[in-house]
């Protein structure tokens, strides 16, 4: 049999045997599928697998527009799949259907991350208009949908994104998009258009900044580069699988000086805002952050942190943004973080100061009721170790559904000096109970004033710490090491006092 070596087998695929298609990419201001593979991937380590698939009388459709295969990040296994948006704008066809299914398989079986890298769009048409190859579905779906909770999911959106290629990052844990590049959507502009007759502007409702703002994207970014520098800091954080041990960093930073910067961080006044980050800071290890969706949602944060160089999600409430309040969409942010942290061991920390939840007509036509029912079932249900801090107010509804106290039974419990617990604020109570008699009085300010005062001054930590509602009060500086101690000692997963065999809760709606 003749020889034929690696090199002739493969090369017409490769990038370097297409010098115009790669022309072409690089003056869209953009790298080819291959050489961003390059750039994530350890030097050397990716493998492709694929590289000669092609539909059959479609030659010219190299890889079938998805390069595909394993590689290291970092000295840890994953599988890439990069749309190649110079075959058929990256357009997904039949055969590369078959080698996303495999490497979603080989994830699976292996117990390694995913990581997606889309600059392409949608089915391909000129296949999908074939009943005999639509009309079966596609079970890479469920493949995808079994992986997510076992190994970690990633996607940098690098170009046009419609239709699959966004389902695809919808069901990924993290995602992050290039700004002026990037566009994600169930459907592009131009079959809105033809469908509908309605007109919009793509990177106004689906481009990167957009995308994060409607919580789909947790991170929009400036070049390829950040991208893909996110996937790799995300992908830091997490184990390989829900099985894998949580990935541990020495630290050399005891972060001192930053958690005793806390005791002047938060003011004493209720009212008044301040940001929720700079005490975040105070807690965790430096720079060892990673936000979620921090465009969407923008009352409520959650990031994923080190303390101690270990692992832990964080819920905090943002009192910059609508004063920190519980609203749907910050209660269906917190109960997603939840869920992650949950799949994979990692403990939670919730940081609270809120003054409830959010109230009014618009407040309940938003699907508030079945947002927080979807965070009590987070909180719930989950087997990972948590832990609350009351950092200065927690009121009404919210408190409770935000694991105030012990409501989701948290391996520890703090409140600071200044912290405020009640069925609501003492301002909201009196008027809501003693207008008439605060009207009625001869000096009505004072006696809203003594009225408030009194309820403020039940409404204090020394309340909750004497009824045991609370483990400890601590000056703020001291959170970090009592966390310290107390992720030293925890199992991954508890060991819940529930139903047996052990159910799972039924998703609200």
């Amino acid at each position: 049999m003749t020889e034929c070596p690696h090199e002739v087998l493969t090369a017409a695929g490769l990038d370097a045997a297409r010098p115009e298609a790669v022309e072409r990419q690089h003056r869209r201001g953009k790298l080819t599928a291959r050489e961003r593979i390059e750039r994530l991937c350890d030097a050397g380590s990716f493998r492709e697998i694929g590289a000669l698939a092609r539909p059959e009388g479609s030659p010219e459709l190299a890889a079938d527009g998805l390069v595909a295969g394993l590689g290291t990040v970092d000295g840890r296994p994953v599988v890439v799949l990069a749309t190649d948006f110079t075959v058929a704008g990256g357009s997904n066809g039949d055969l590369g259907n078959a080698k996303q299914d495999r490497c979603w398989r080989m994830a699976a079986s292996r117990g390694i991350p995913v990581v997606m890298l889309l600059d392409g769009g949608g089915h391909r048409v000129s296949e999908g208009l074939d009943a005999r190859k639509f009309g079966g579905g596609f079970p890479l779906q469920q493949t995808q949908a079994r992986l997510s909770g076992w190994v970690p999911m990633v996607a940098a959106v690098l170009g046009p994104a419609y239709g699959q290629p966004t389902l695809a990052a919808s069901l990924c844990d993290y995602v992050v998009a290039v700004r002026g590049q990037a566009a994600l959507g169930m459907a592009p502009p131009a079959l809105a258009a033809s469908a509908t007759g309605e007109q919009f502007d793509a990177e106004a409702s689906c481009g990167a900044d957009a995308q994060a703002q409607h919580g789909l994207v947790d991170a929009a970014v400036d070049s390829e580069t950040e991208a893909l520098d996110a996937l790799r800091w995300y992908l830091a954080m997490l184990p390989s699988n829900a099985q894998a041990p949580l990935p541990v960093e020495s630290v050399t930073d005891p972060q001192s000086d930053a958690a005793a910067a806390l005791d002047e961080a938060v003011p004493a006044n209720l009212r008044q805002p301040y940001d929720m980050h700079a005490v975040i800071a105070g807690i965790v290890d430096a720079d060892s952050d990673v936000e979620l969706k921090a465009e969407y949602a923008p009352n409520l944060i959650t990031t994923l942190a080190r303390v101690g160089g270990r692992p832990l999600g964080i819920v905090a409430s943002q009192p910059l943004q609508k004063a920190g309040m519980l609203d749907a969409a910050a209660a269906a942010k917190a109960a997603r973080l939840v869920s992650l942290c949950d799949a994979f061991g990692i403990p939670v920390l919730v940081l609270m100061d809120l003054p409830g939840l959010a109230v009014g007509a618009e407040a309940e036509r938003s699907g508030l009721a079945n947002a927080c029912a979807r965070l009590i079932t987070a909180l719930g249900d989950a087997t990972v170790p948590t832990m609350t801090v009351i950092a200065r107010k927690g009121y009404g509804g919210g408190y409770v559904v935000l694991s105030g106290g012990r409501t989701f039974d948290p391996e520890l419990v703090v409140a600071w000096p200044d912290a405020r617990t009640a069925v609501m604020g003492p301002e909201s109570a009196v008027e809501l109970m003693y207008r008439r008699e605060i009207d009625a009085a001869p000096d009505p300010a004072a006696r809203r004033a003594e009225l408030t005062g009194r309820f403020a001054e039940q409404a204090g930590v020394l309340g909750a710490a004497a009824a045991f509602g609370v483990d400890v009060v601590l000056r703020p500086s001291e959170t970090r090491a009592w966390l310290l101690a107390t992720l030293a000692t925890l199992p991954r997963r508890r060991q819940l006092q529930t139903l047996t065999p052990r159910v799972r809760a039924v998703s609200p709606l």
